[in-house]
């Protein structure tokens, strides 16, 4: 083409993709009206349901409003808790239009970062609810599905299942499951792991625990940002500032509940201040993004006396921590970690030290550290190597870990 021409041409596309894109953010917004509309009583359950296997669909609704070139529903699934009951567990599913492979899409499970702990945090209850899934975007791209469970206890009545690793592991696992149960997704049996924050911890559960729980699936690689892999350290760390009362304030109800054949509530509660176990309910009932500033301030005025001890050290608090750090089992398949440097939640020390004692028990790991990247942005940061790193992984030429280095 020459010069001329193609100016032209680009003069005239450039318009038109302007406009495309304005018409697509029109009909998405119109559309997030009509599922916010229809989606009114899809979370709402009957007290009790036909019993199904993890993965089993109990409802899902397609979201009209997803990207352009996608496809995406809101779901409702049976899962399993720590304890072995049967669960229900809401997410969504994202695939790309067009035709899967012969062999069927590759799944990537994505666990989310800390939302709260209370049913109506759940991400899928937004009217956008792709915006938490870190990535998302370049997955899609290179032709993986996604899916994204909310955990137990949000956007569905049940109990809380915060930082409880062996509940949210499977609720990550069976999220795929029911991406391969819906009827359109072209998911095969190929499954690859990606959490943030909470959903770090939640991701390395799953990859320890699907051999077992979920085999007929073929792990191929696990990526983390940040991740909550160790809960004693993270406590220790942040019980002395505004986040550690945060985190415990919603860590506080879940593990009481799921521990009560272990532990007396007074056992449980020794652990908080008089001040501490009067407001942790009013904490635990708030989202921590769309009701920061309400939860902040509460909990600011309990910081330095929110708890009587370090929760790390103090049993029965360090024993159940302790339960629900990664590390207790092999992944054998390559995982890629991110740590941003200025870090003050998950502080890069602890991540570093979590690291090598993976590299110190054989795991191939490749370790990633951002300079001036902060908690929050660490997995958007990451992404671009998140997604090379599962092609590479796919295609054979993953160069291996960098443990030596």
């Amino acid at each position: 083409m020459k010069r001329p021409v193609r100016l032209l041409a680009l003069a005239l596309l450039v318009p038109m993709a302007v406009s495309g894109c304005v018409f697509d953010a029109e009909r998405r917004a119109g559309e997030e009206i009509v599922d916010e509309f229809t989606d009114a009583t899809f979370y709402d359950l009957p007290a009790t349901l036909e019993p199904g296997d993890p993965g089993d669909i109990i409802r899902a609704r397609e979201i009209l409003s997803a990207p352009l070139g996608t496809q995406a529903w809101r779901v409702i699934y049976h899962s399993r808790d720590m304890a072995g009951n049967d669960i229900p567990v809401a997410g969504i599913v994202i695939v790309p239009d067009g035709p899967a492979p012969e062999e069927g899409r590759t799944i990537v499970s994505w666990a989310h970062p800390t939302t709260g702990s209370a049913q109506k945090c759940g991400p899928s209850l937004d009217s956008n609810p792709f915006l938490l899934i870190e990535g998302m975007d370049e997955l899609l791209a290179a032709g993986y599905a996604v899916a994204a469970t909310d955990y137990q206890g949000m956007s569905v009545a049940g109990a809380s299942s915060y930082l409880l690793g062996v509940t949210e592991g499977n609720n990550v696992l069976d999220a795929a499951r029911a991406a391969r149960n819906l009827e359109g997704t072209g998911v095969g049996s190929r499954l690859l792991l990606w959490g943030h924050s909470q959903g770090g911890q939640a991701a390395l559960f799953a990859a320890q625990q699907v051999r077992d729980y979920a085999p007929e699936f073929e792990l191929e690689a696990v990526a983390v940002a940040a991740p909550a892999a160790d809960l004693r350290q993270l406590l220790t760390d942040d019980i002395v500032d505004l986040s550690g009362v945060t985190i415990t304030s919603y860590a506080f109800p879940a593990f009481t509940a799921a521990y009560a054949d272990r532990y007396s509530q007074a056992q449980m509660e020794a652990i908080l201040t008089p001040e501490g176990l009067a407001a942790t309910p009013k904490m635990a009932a708030l989202c921590l993004l769309s009701e920061n500033k309400a939860i902040h301030a509460i909990a600011e005025p309990l910081v330095g006396h929110y708890v009587t001890s370090d929760p790390a050290t103090t049993e029965p608090w360090a024993t159940l921590l302790a339960e629900n750090s990664a590390g207790s089992a092999p992944i054998d398949v390559p995982l890629y970690v991110a740590q941003g440097l200025a870090d003050t939640l998950v502080l890069p020390k602890v991540t570093t030290s979590f690291v090598q004692r993976l590299c110190d028990s054989g795991e191939d790991v490749t370790f990633q550290t951002f300079s001036g990247v902060t908690h929050g942005f660490v997995a958007d940061v990451a992404t671009p190597d998140v997604v090379g790193f599962f092609v590479g992984v796919e295609r054979g030429s993953h160069p291996g870990g960098n443990c030596g280095e």
